[in-house]
């Protein structure tokens, strides 16, 4: 049982005629069990399928191009077709049937990785494996490259953050320079040296992708929600001060 993905299915939900010009997917809860065409997608770049009960991934192999991958709440026991997917950066997996490390091993492969989820707190998602103890530790050592294990940056060796420490160490010149002895200020002081690499400021050229559309468009979507809970903001406090406002004040009256 459960829901097949047809060219019918992927053209109405798109909008878009040719399999190969979708470049967004999101099918989130539609009780989908096999992934049937979505392989004939080249240039999906951005895809969701959380919610479903999928358990094989075969047709994802084809996806070269696939760079955000969320399968959060499925059947996934086996992660094998992924390794084919070069171009993923950000994998959800929270929610599945992942019951030993061994069955990561096939994405150590995936040199562009940064974000990894196997368990999702607030949503109450899991995989048997996040039982096991020091998991994160574990997986941090079999993905080096790593910026975040669950949501949650990664410290040490690689962070942004160690980087940017090891950087300003270099440019201060930490551990050759000259103390306040004897010798101090002896030496001719070196040409400053800028911070950054010449053209750093230059603006880049803007590249319109599909997921920084639909990252614009998440961002506007949000803007939106944080107006609307501002305005009833301003309408709970506009009615509680008319209600207050109404109310005799004790000290006007005269004994």
């Amino acid at each position: 049982g459960g829901l097949r993905i047809t060219p019918q299915l992927l053209k109405a939900s798109t909008g878009e005629f040719a399999l190969e010009s979708i470049l967004l997917l999101k099918l989130r809860g539609r009780g989908i069990a096999h992934l049937g065409c979505l392989g004939d997608c080249a240039n999906l770049e951005w895809l969701d399928l959380s919610g479903n009960a999928i358990a094989q991934l075969g047709p994802l192999a084809a996806l070269k191009a696939l760079t955000v991958l969320n399968l959060s709440r499925n059947r996934v026991a086996s992660l094998e077709p992924l390794g084919s997917c070069h171009n993923l950066q950000t994998l959800n997996l929270a929610g599945n049937r992942l019951s030993s490390l061994q069955q990561l091993r096939c994405l150590t492969g995936l040199r562009r990785l940064e974000s990894l989820r196997l368990r999702d707190p607030l949503a109450r998602l899991a995989n048997p494996l996040c039982a096991a103890p020091a998991y994160r530790a574990a997986l941090a050592d079999m993905f080096p490259g790593l910026k975040a294990i669950d949501g949650e940056r990664v410290s040490g060796r690689g962070s942004e953050l160690y980087q940017l420490c090891r950087d300003l160490d270099s440019s201060l010149g930490r551990g050759g320079g000259g103390g306040a002895g004897a010798g101090a200020g002896t030496e001719p002081p070196r040409a400053a040296q800028p911070w950054v690499d010449a053209g750093f400021w230059e603006p880049r050229p803007p590249r319109r992708s599909s997921i920084m559309e639909e990252a614009y468009k998440q961002f506007g979507e949000v803007l939106r929600e944080c107006r609307e809970l501002s305005r009833r903001a301003d309408d709970t406090i506009a009615q509680a001060e008319r209600a207050l406002s109404s109310r005799p004040d004790p000290n006007s009256f005269v004994f």
